[in-house]
């Protein structure tokens, strides 16, 4: 393989395989890998590591090690180390279902974070030393600094803190993305932190590259491999519905004057509905509209490709394998048009309220209050993780939560009594959203909430269990201000 991309001379004389810079890294490390949503992580080594690992446990050896990312990865990283018993603690989101079974199988402690907090938890001392960063790049400047590749995440801190850094240099990767990331060196520890100089989601504040200590470096892989990407299906009549709501709800809110005509800059997680949204928003009437999210994915790129969206910023890119082809084959127009920062930054709960971001993200269940539950089955079982969902739920200027109103083939009501698991409080949801409609929680007080929420949101199936729920609870219960039987609240509602 070429070396052509990295171009110092210094550091390529610590060129070597996979499996010896697997062989650099000790057990009991806590190990910074860069990653997001299934995009930029490392390749080769986790792989290499994951074998290492495999045959310590055969010869009766401990050997696992704590991980730290930006958010979920691939099955070369989280799934191979997972599968090889090799990873005592895990931060901050995840989404491998090796790796979620572990956890809930209790075999590997899980820290779930909001993903603002990571970096500043880590620079704080919150979560103990931080002994190796692994990180890809795509290429390596003559001086030493680092190309980014297709995400950023905590990659700035992992090599600001690592004692040690090995680095996947990855020629997959397009070097046209030289340009497209915003790495921002200004923040600080209380008490000397200055505000955060975006005022505008296309606002660029730092760097193009990452620095990095040459000293640090202990060794260099050279991978030529394409991202995890992601395969969605295309919007259903669920996803389509839920869509239509939200636009209806976005025209509704420019003609009473509280949006305007483009809207405020659009967060939007991951899924079939949130494309289904962009889909929307590609044929709707709203111009020159703007993003600043966490993930960059096929709906985003549509909007920009089209000229309906102006810019989006973000730290990640999430896309299926045919929007990577076409986005690797328009670089050069939507470089301008993109801006991937930090997670500390694209997440950062001063900017999402200075720009006041439109906030949609998924959830698992609502309860009849407007409590989201977006990470956990049954009260005790961990899916992913909060993600950067209550990063900018709290601090949007709309909140907005979507699911389809039923799971598990129509049996399991996701609208409920009483969540099992309260991610985002009824204080910081002020819109839910299901194929049946949409509910305005503003200014409404809990009851008002518990009677448009089964009204506008519920299955016809489970809301007259609900209603009557919710009738009983106002007669029955001690307090009247949130009435809640408790005896019976998480009794699973099921289609008579």
């Amino acid at each position: 393989m070429s070396s052509s991309q990295v171009m110092s001379q210094a550091l390529r004389a610590k060129i070597m395989s996979a499996d010896d810079a697997a062989a650099l890294v000790k057990p009991g490390s806590h190990v910074g890998m860069s990653g997001f949503t299934g995009s930029g992580y490392p390749k080769a080594v986790p792989l290499a590591l994951a074998r290492r690992i495999e045959a310590a446990h055969g010869r009766g050896e401990p050997f696992r090690i704590g991980v730290w990312t930006g958010a979920s990865t691939a099955p070369e990283l989280d799934g191979a180390l997972a599968k090889a018993n090799g990873i005592d603690l895990r931060l901050p989101y995840q989404s491998d279902p090796i790796t979620r079974q572990r956890i809930n199988a209790g075999s590997i402690d899980y820290i779930d974070l909001h993903l603002s907090h990571v970096a500043q938890f880590v620079w704080f001392g919150f979560l103990g030393h931080l002994d190796v960063a692994v990180i890809e790049c795509s290429g390596i400047m003559p001086d030493g600094r680092l190309i980014p590749s297709t995400s950023i995440g905590n990659n700035k801190t992992w090599l600001d803190l690592a004692d040690r850094v090995v680095i996947e240099v990855n020629s997959w990767m397009n070097p046209a993305l030289l340009g497209m990331h915003d790495v921002y060196y200004g923040t600080r520890l209380p008490p000397h932190r200055k505000p955060i100089p975006i005022v505008a989601p296309g606002d660029r504040i730092g760097e193009t590259t990452y620095r990095c200590d040459p000293d640090k470096v202990i060794a260099i892989v050279e991978t030529h491999a394409p991202d995890r990407n992601t395969t969605f299906a295309a919007p259903d009549e669920i996803s389509n519905a839920i869509a239509g709501h939200i636009l209806e709800f976005f025209a509704h809110e420019v003609k009473q004057g509280r949006l305007p005509r483009n809207l405020l800059p659009l967060q939007s997680g991951v899924g079939n509905v949130a494309n289904a949204v962009m889909a929307g928003l590609d044929e709707g009437p709203f111009p020159h509209l703007t993003a600043y999210t966490e993930v960059l994915q096929d709906g985003m790129l549509n909007l920009l490709r089209s000229g309906r969206m102006d810019l989006a910023s973000a730290t990640a890119l999430s896309l299926s394998s045919e929007a990577a082809i076409e986005f690797n084959r328009e670089i050069e127009f939507l470089r301008d048009r993109i801006v991937l920062r930090p997670q500390e930054i694209s997440n950062h709960p001063e900017v999402i309220r200075r720009l006041g971001v439109i906030a949609m993200n998924g959830m698992i269940e609502a309860d009849i209050y407007g409590n989201v539950n977006s990470t956990h089955v049954r009260g005790s079982s961990i899916m992913n993780g909060i993600g950067g969902s209550g990063d900018f739920a709290r601090n949007a200027y709309l909140s907005i939560f979507m699911t389809p109103s039923t799971a598990k083939n129509g049996t399991i009501s996701c609208i409920v009594p009483m969540v099992t698991h309260v991610d985002h409080t009824e204080h910081d949801v002020q819109i839910l959203v299901t194929e049946r409609g949409l509910a305005d929680l503003r200014g409404l007080s809990p009851k008002q909430r518990a009677r448009v929420i089964i009204e506008n949101t519920a299955h016809p199936r489970f809301r007259p269990a609900l209603d009557d729920y919710f009738e009983r609870a106002c007669r029955d219960a001690t307090g009247k201000h949130t009435p809640h039987l408790l005896e019976e609240a998480f009794r699973l509602l099921r289609p008579e």
